[in-house]
Order: structure tokens, then sequence, then C-alpha cells
């Protein structure tokens, strides 16, 4: 297998495509790829695996990619489009003493232990309940051979933690699905990334997203050698916005593998 493998689960913004109610032509596109769930990953490498952000639809996005294996979760930020499939995270804690290892900022902990209390205070321990085990995120951490460090950056008024993925001998992948800027200290750790994955909501520009033009702005900037968007919203169709992007900036979609050697 690849020394990583990342799988886009999702790479919708908040509503979703289609979006209910909506008759636009992205919203009755038949072009898969204009099917978008909310924005998740999925990582797999020789020695383990993990999912950043479990929203609500993290029950079909494992059904219908087939994955069996979880060994820890990775949150970006406490906004429901990105945390409320958290209790189907419940069939890797099957058993009395089996925990999944969950990965969040302090403040971002805090508002899974809000939302989910019932997986967090220790009073509901049956064999079949969700069992986090939280790991507040302070600095660059490592599972397996691979080290994460925490990308911060601002999405309106909250700060969302982005990640940074690097394995021996491998380029690195970033990935920052909620963003509307980007402090200097977090630019300087993506500076010449191989792989960056960044939001790119719409055209319009927007308050707590970074816009297509935007987007485009930061990929240069960086001088990220690949570049894919993500957390999309209707207003862009894959096949139009692919077709007037730069040759190293790509449009993500749902099923969407990276091999990373």
């Amino acid at each position: 297998m690849a020394q990583f493998e990342l799988t886009f689960l999702g790479t919708g913004t908040s509503l979703g495509v289609p979006m209910i109610g909506c008759h636009c032509p992205v919203c009755r596109s038949t072009d898969p790829r204009d099917q978008r769930d909310r924005s998740s990953i999925y990582v797999r490498t020789p020695e383990m695996t993990w999912v950043v952000d479990t929203g609500p639809d993290f029950r079909r996005q494992f059904l219908r990619n087939g994955i069996h294996q979880l060994d820890a979760v990775l949150i970006t930020h406490p906004h429901s489009d990105h945390i409320m499939g958290f209790d189907d995270l419940r069939p890797f804690t099957f058993g009395e003493e089996a925990r999944i290892p969950v990965f969040a900022s302090p403040a971002t902990m805090d508002g899974l232990r809000h939302t989910f209390h019932f997986a967090f205070d220790g009073r509901n321990r049956y064999a079949g309940y969700l069992k986090p085990e939280p790991h507040e995120i302070t600095g660059p951490f490592q599972l397996g051979a691979t080290t994460i460090t925490p990308l911060p950056v601002e999405h309106g008024r909250v700060v969302t933690t982005g990640f940074r993925f690097d394995r021996p001998g491998m380029e690195s992948v970033a990935y920052v699905p909620d963003c509307k800027a980007i402090p200097d200290t977090t630019r300087s750790l993506i500076m010449d990334c191989g792989i960056l994955i960044i939001d790119a909501l719409r055209y319009r520009e927007h308050p707590t997203h970074l816009c297509v033009e935007e987007s485009i702005a930061v990929a240069r900037g960086i001088r990220a050698a690949q570049t894919f968007f993500t957390h999309i919203s209707h207003d862009i169709s894959h096949a139009s916005l692919s077709a007037d992007l730069p040759e190293n900036i790509h449009v993500a979609y749902d099923g969407l593998v990276l091999m990373v050697e």
C-alpha cells in the first residue's frame, strides 16, 4: 500500500450538495462530482488509520467507502457540520475496555464534551456505547510514523485547526477545510508543501470562508506543488471550475483518493 492514502469522504459545505429545496443547476446536476457530503477525510497508512471530522454524513461515508478500520479521530472545530456524526463512532468502541482516541484543541474538546456529554461524563460505559479517549492538542503529535502538526486558522470569529501530515521521505500534506484567513505563523508551517487541501466555498466573497479567488491566491503564495479545493457550495459546478483552474490546482470530489509516496 501507499505510505499515505487520503480519501475525500466529503467535499461539501454545511448544507451539503444538493441542498434541500434548491433547484439550481448544480443541485440538479447528474455529474456525481457535484454531489457533496459534508467535508471530511480518511487517512490510511501502513501503521494506522484516522478520520478528520465526523459530520452528519459520517455513517454513510464509511459505508459507501467500505471502511472497516479506524484507530483515531481528529476534529477541526465543533461546528455541527463537522461533529454531528460523532456518536456513529460507536462500532469502533464495542467492548467494555474499547476506546477511540480523539484529538482536538482544548476549545474544540470543550465543545465535544458539551454536545456529547453522555460519552465523556463517565456515567454510561456499557459495552456498546461510545467511549472516546480525549487528547487535547497543544502541539505536534504522532500517529504511527506520521507527525501531525496543528494549523490554527481564522474561520470568522472561530479558530479552527487544520493539520499538516509528515512522514519520512514523503512530501507534506496540509488539510485546511474551514478558513477565512491564515496567520503568518501558520502560513510558515505550510510553505512549499507538496499537497494543500483548502477551503474554497464559492466564487463570491464570504465572511467566514475563502472564496475561489482567495484560495487560488493562498495556493500561489504558499507555493504548494498541488492544491485541492474542498468545502464547496452549490454555487460551484465541478466541471466548470475545473476547466478554469491552473494546471496544479484541482477541485476535489467525494470519493477521490490521493496516494502519496
